[in-house]
């Protein structure tokens, strides 16, 4: 962003906050993709589907009222545990890969979470509409505080408060997804799905798929540091005078 006046022009530094984040959030999408195509050409020797594997797991652990759904789209594989669903993209439901049968597997893994009563997935479920609010609302409290009462503001330090519930819930996602995936790898080398060098390949996606969620993470902590650099931050005004 370039700030006029007459002084000239200039660039805004905390740009640089926006770019890494970027550059973070781009590289780990390429990686996770690039080794999900890897290993979705990777047939799996027992021959089961995504959704037959998915099935398989969750009759294992005695997890009878969640039904495998089938999704459209790519990589769009979550788990519902309002419907208790677990809905896998197109590409995974019907595909005998390695990499089809971890996603399915991940995706199994939350619904064992949902099913133990897995603290962290409780309280991300309970942070999620906050959250929701909190960073919909922030900009537009911090704009508001900013022309009213200038950087530092009580008002843009509620707007920055807001935004950082969007930190937490980020930070609160990566057990949540860290424990979904080593529940997977070990679910289906147990139950005897894959075979040693098989689960090797689904650590590398799920792995691949993790680091989206530390992307995630650092895009957004440098996204609210920005914002307590322009706005005076929380509990510490800047005085440009």
């Amino acid at each position: 962003m370039f700030y006029g006046g007459m002084m000239g022009y200039y660039l805004d530094p905390t740009l640089i906050f926006v770019i890494i984040g970027a550059v973070l959030s781009m590289a780990a999408s390429a990686r996770v993709s690039s080794t999900y195509n890897k290993y979705s050409k990777v047939r799996s020797m027992s021959g089961m589907t995504g959704a037959e594997a998915a099935k398989r797991l969750l009759n294992s652990q005695g997890i009878y009222d969640v039904e495998v759904r089938q999704v459209s789209g790519q990589l769009t594989d979550h788990y519902d545990p309002r419907s208790k669903t677990v809905n896998l993209s197109d590409s995974v439901y019907g595909s005998t890969s390695v990499a089809a049968i971890g996603v399915a597997a991940h995706e199994c893994g939350h619904a064992m979470q949902h099913n133990t009563g897995y603290v962290p997935l409780r309280l991300r479920g309970a942070i999620v509409p906050v959250a929701n609010i909190g960073s919909q609302a922030a900009f537009p409290i911090i704009l508001l505080g900013f022309f009213i009462g200038g950087v530092g503001s009580p008002l843009v330090n509620v707007g920055l408060i807001l935004f950082s519930l969007a930190v937490l819930f980020q930070l609160v996602t990566l057990p949540v997804e860290f424990n979904a995936s080593r529940r997977a790898v070990d679910l289906l080398g147990q139950v005897g799905i894959l075979g040693t060098e098989e689960l090797g390949h689904t650590r590398k996606v799920l792995g691949a798929a993790a680091l989206t969620y530390v992307a995630a993470l650092a895009a957004t902590v440098l996204q609210l540091a920005r914002l307590i650099f322009l706005f005076g931050g929380v509990g510490g005004r800047r005085n440009d005078d």
